[in-house]
């Protein structure tokens, strides 16, 4: 049994010789870590492998990526198909349409009810000799602060990786409206920083190397909710809105000062934007790595884009493989699940009300 000073001069020396850590900055020390780390030393084996394997397959394949799933069979099928990352987010597990505002636990429970689908095919393949699939494909989780999840994002981001999560991303908006795609008021620079490092330290207590992805809405945000931060005061307007926030010009060069203040505390870097556009993305990520050379990026290919309106066939064709020379090595479409379910049902019905079991017999031995 170490002493706590050896369990700090050890921790310490992780951190300053493990090339996993390079580049990462931390606002607090190795002594603190060790004062909020349990006497029982709990792993989280699930959360621990799943963080390793997903940084393992950030820097060996062009790029990894990853559809949301809403349940543990849509993460097997992905699986199955060959998806090597899930992605989970709150927006993906609402049950029904209205119910936008879900338990602070809902994306947890799914969580654990993706493990149990991934680790029963697991142990069926291995029963029968059937495969050699790897089931156990990392997932990146939205630990925002919406949906219901407004608590602390130490104690959220720990609640995840109890939950078995290999990544999570954090967010700059504030949580109230953070869900509303007309308005999205930003927190602070500082604010956000302090939510990374929130998060960091939440994994650091529980010894897992969770993949912290640092999210950004600088680029359509134009209202921000204080003034004080020297970081945002060069994109303040001057104006405020009748409820008191600050209007603030959104765009690249806002989005570009975001990245490079998380830059130092996260593993990857996402900038949200409201539709696909390689020339954005190649300059976003052209003025992070000339600071951060091979700094990691994330982009989401939301099916909320107006892909045909802004692409044509050829560049969507292309798009991700192009992202991927960019630097951006995890890539994600967040509702797929939902998109999904509701595509592939709304398709068999029209067809069985027309066709009977016809339509059904397709689908069914398709």
């Amino acid at each position: 049994m170490l002493t706590r000073e050896q369990q700090i001069a050890v921790l310490q020396a992780d951190w300053d010789s493990n090339p996993r850590w390079s580049g990462i900055c931390r606002n607090y020390s190795a002594a603190e870590v060790i004062r909020l780390r349990s006497a029982l030393g709990a792993r989280h084996a699930v959360a621990n492998n799943g963080a390793l394997k997903l940084w393992n397959l950030l820097h060996k394949e062009s790029f990894v990526n990853a559809l949301g799933a809403r349940n543990g069979n849509e993460a097997v099928q992905q699986v199955k198909a060959g998806l090597k990352a899930i992605y989970v987010g709150p927006a993906g597990v609402e049950v029904d349409p209205g119910q936008a505002f879900n338990p602070a636990n809902s994306v947890n429970l799914v969580l654990q009810r993706i493990h149990h689908a991934l680790a029963a095919a697991d142990g069926l393949q291995r029963s029968d000799s059937s495969g050699e699939i790897d089931y156990f494909a990392p997932i990146i989780v939205d630990a925002q602060a919406g949906l219901g999840a407004a608590c602390h994002p130490y104690e959220f981001t720990q609640s995840l990786i109890a939950a078995g999560a290999a990544g999570v991303h954090v967010d700059d908006q504030l949580a109230a409206v953070s869900y509303s795609p007309k308005r999205k008021i930003l927190l602070s620079t500082s604010a956000a920083v302090e939510k990374l490092n929130a998060a960091r330290l939440a994994a650091d207590v529980l010894g897992v190397p969770t993949v912290l992805l640092a999210r950004t809405d600088a680029e359509t945000a134009d209202l921000i909710i204080s003034a004080e931060d020297a970081a945002d005061q060069p994109f303040l307007t001057g104006e405020r809105t009748v409820d008191g926030y600050h209007k603030t010009r959104s765009g690249l060069e806002q989005a570009v000062a975001r990245g490079l203040a998380y830059a130092p505390y996260a593993d990857m870097i996402w900038c949200e934007t409201d539709r696909p556009d390689l020339d954005f993305a190649r300059q976003f990520a052209h003025a992070i790595h000339a600071s951060f050379p091979g700094k990691l990026l994330a982009y989401n290919c939301s099916s909320s884009f107006n892909w045909k309106e802004n692409l044509d066939d050829a560049t969507i064709a292309k798009f991700q493989k192009e992202l991927g020379r960019m630097g951006y090595q995890f890539q994600f479409t967040g509702l797929a699940g939902f998109s999904g379910l509701n595509d592939t049902m709304f398709k068999l019905a029209h067809g069985y009300v027309r066709r009977q079991m016809s339509a059904f017999v397709e689908l069914h031995e398709a």
